[in-house]
């Protein structure tokens, strides 16, 4: 039986994000891929396509995250975060509403510069691999959005945040630059995403579990068309047949520029389809 859906994923610490898409290729015997690399050293949310559902892990990269990362203050690195060289060592002494001030000043539309560790390519090459041999090279700052930002808890040397933020957004880059806007440098010492567009960690499974039991992978799969918000409509015999040869299918009553999720009399997911004005026309198909 072929598999087409989303796994939700809790990748843990010290794997990278596509190991685990590895895992779950021998696992499975499907075609899969992630919607959104992890940091080898992060954990949490990885919500991991199979099958069909592949066609669309561009659509759930795009999606809006949101993280937990605990920072260090005092501390700057070169990967901006604790599993770096230190760079520099200062002093802090900063007061909770400094703290929180300066915090609050990233959220909204800003810019951000990639980080050199991390896998933006440049003429085709990955930063990462450039800044392992010592290059640095100057990157273009990309705007990003940073919905909401929640100070969970500061001592005065350390804090734990939760970051709600559009796709491209880099939690080590903010806590650097959170450290830069204070005076006395921060690095990012862990990081766990609790969000990727509709899935949540409280509804993830530990990689762990489903390797040692693969048996539940039918249960916690979730259907491709479940990802969508759009508008469901079953097709008679012969629009399913038009469909599926990529021939727009003439509707009325329908609202012009909206997309809907098209079904066949059986059931089976065909596709999104937008409406022009007087056809449906295929945007994504999964049969």
């Amino acid at each position: 039986m072929t598999r087409n859906g989303v796994l939700n994923i809790y990748k843990p610490s010290g794997i990278t994000s596509n190991a685990v898409v590895t895992k779950l290729r021998r696992l499975t015997g499907e075609k899969t891929g992630h919607t959104g690399t992890l940091d080898p050293g992060a954990e949490g949310v990885l919500p991991i396509c199979l099958g069909k559902a592949t066609k669309a892990a561009g659509m759930l990269t795009d999606s809006d995250k949101a993280y937990r990362a605990r920072l260090v203050l005092g501390t700057k690195t070169d990967t901006q975060d604790m599993t770096g060289t230190v760079l520099e060592k200062k002093e802090v002494n900063v007061s909770e509403i400094e703290f929180a001030e300066a915090v609050q000043s990233f959220t909204g539309e800003i810019m951000q510069v990639p980080p050199m560790y991390s896998a933006v390519k440049m003429n085709g090459q990955p930063l990462y691999k450039l800044a392992r041999q010592g290059i640095e090279v100057e990157r273009k700052p990309r705007k990003i959005k940073i919905y909401d930002i929640k100070i969970l808890s500061f001592d005065g040397a350390s804090s734990e945040i939760e970051v709600s933020c559009s796709k491209g957004t880099y939690i080590r880059t903010l806590c650097d630059d959170i450290g830069a806007k204070l005076g006395c440098g921060a690095a990012m010492d862990k990081l766990v995403r609790i969000k990727s567009g509709m899935f949540l960690v409280e509804n993830s499974v530990a990689l762990e579990a489903l390797e040692n039991n693969p048996s539940i992978i039918d249960d916690i799969l979730v259907p491709v068309d479940k990802l969508f918000p759009y508008k469901r409509l079953k097709l008679s015999e012969g629009a399913a047949k038009a469909v599926k040869n990529g021939i727009p299918v003439r509707c009325e009553g329908l609202v012009n520029g909206e997309k809907y999720c098209l079904y066949a009399p059986s059931g089976d997911f065909l596709c999104i389809s937008c409406f022009t004005g007087t056809v449906l026309k295929m945007e994504k198909s999964f049969y």
